[in-house]
């Protein structure tokens, strides 16, 4: 009997609940048989029963069977079961390296690859969609997505500097605005901006740092620091870029190239909340899937080798492009590209 093609989802969180609302809208077309979720604690009822609804069965620890089909929920199978047969496992809470180590090494046997988020350094081998796909393998058992700002700065690397040569860079520096918490979460909201440290010191905060060990799977040595603070608003990320190069550029040539990356859209757009609003009434569960918004308007050259400017963060967006398509990838290694490109009506030109 053949196994099912089984993606299990670890949190329903806010990149945990949208990936699902993914993976069950497109299953077909991806090529999955079946989504299963975990949800932990006894909290937000309807979101459980609205993913539920739409196809995804729910997984509850063993001792918590008799408890949730109380609250109103029955769970499908206990996260034992799912992860004994999951073919791969996105792990979308805070205790991905956690979990790896006291829970996914026992089901190794039984599953393609696991894939964690975000802060989880040190999980596996770095990936962001269009950065570095080349160099991910069916050996790479444990994937690990980066941020969403350090997909957004690692797409401006790609697309500005490297496609002029992998040696083109001579210093990036970036200040990632960062939203104090997402409109979902009731936490952790800041009542002034928030200054961040710099807690690494060759990299300044863990983007760079992030964006630095990307591109190092595929043997590049990038000079990049970056800094962060955090902002009194729930809408999106933004982020200020100052790129130095080798190789002489005009502003037409930088266009010209991110007209030419369908994973980047322009606007005309310079508040956040306008390009939240049009993600929030055009995108897949309010999210934009490109890696990167640029107002064009900002971009400038104050000289013919430097290269500034602002952009905006689809947070969670790009992640769960990255992903769906490293998890499809482990499913479907010989046609993955093909299958995505059922989301492409997320991603814009123009925002």
């Amino acid at each position: 009997m053949t196994k099912k093609n089984i993606i299990h989802v670890v949190g329903t969180g806010t990149i945990g609940e949208p990936l699902i609302g993914l993976l069950t809208h497109f299953q077909k077309e991806l090529g999955i048989d079946e989504v299963t979720f975990h949800k932990h604690s006894l909290s937000d009822r309807p979101k459980v029963k609205a993913l539920v609804a739409r196809g995804a069965k729910l997984a509850v620890d063993a001792d918590k069977t008799t408890a949730f089909a109380e609250w109103g929920v029955a769970a499908s199978l206990t996260h034992e079961q799912a992860l004994e047969q999951a073919s791969v496992v996105i792990d979308c809470s805070p205790k991905g390296i956690e979990m790896k180590e006291k829970l996914y090494k026992n089901y190794e046997h039984n599953t393609l690859g696991f894939i964690a988020q975000g802060s989880e350094f040190g999980f596996g081998k770095m990936y962001a969609r269009g950065i570095n796909d080349e160099v991910i393998t069916p050996d790479d058992k444990y994937i690990h997505v980066v941020s969403c700002n350090t997909h957004n700065l690692s797409c401006l690397l790609e697309t500005l500097v490297l496609s002029d040569g992998a040696d083109n860079l001579v210093e990036g520096s970036f200040v990632c605005m960062r939203r104090a918490n997402d409109i979902s979460q009731v936490k952790d909201f800041c009542p002034a901006p928030q200054v961040g440290s710099h807690k690494d010191g060759k990299f300044g905060t863990h983007h760079a740092r992030d964006a630095y060990h990307l591109f190092q799977t595929k043997g590049l040595e990038l000079n990049l620091f970056s800094s962060a603070i955090k902002l009194n608003t729930q809408y999106m990320h933004s982020l200020w870029f100052d790129l130095r190069v080798k190789k002489a550029t005009t502003l037409d040539a930088l266009k010209k190239k991110i007209k030419a990356n369908d994973r980047i859209a322009v606007t005309e757009k310079k508040d956040a909340n306008a390009v939240f609003s049009f993600g929030r009434d055009q995108g897949h569960f309010g999210r934009i899937l490109n890696q990167t918004v640029i107002p064009v308007s900002t971009l400038t050259m104050p000289t013919e080798t430097r290269i500034v400017g602002f952009c905006f963060t689809p947070q969670d967006g790009n992640s769960l492009l990255s992903s769906l398509a490293a998890a499809v990838r482990l499913i479907h290694p010989k046609d993955w590209e093909s299958r995505i490109q059922v989301l492409k009506p997320f991603f814009f030109d123009e925002v």
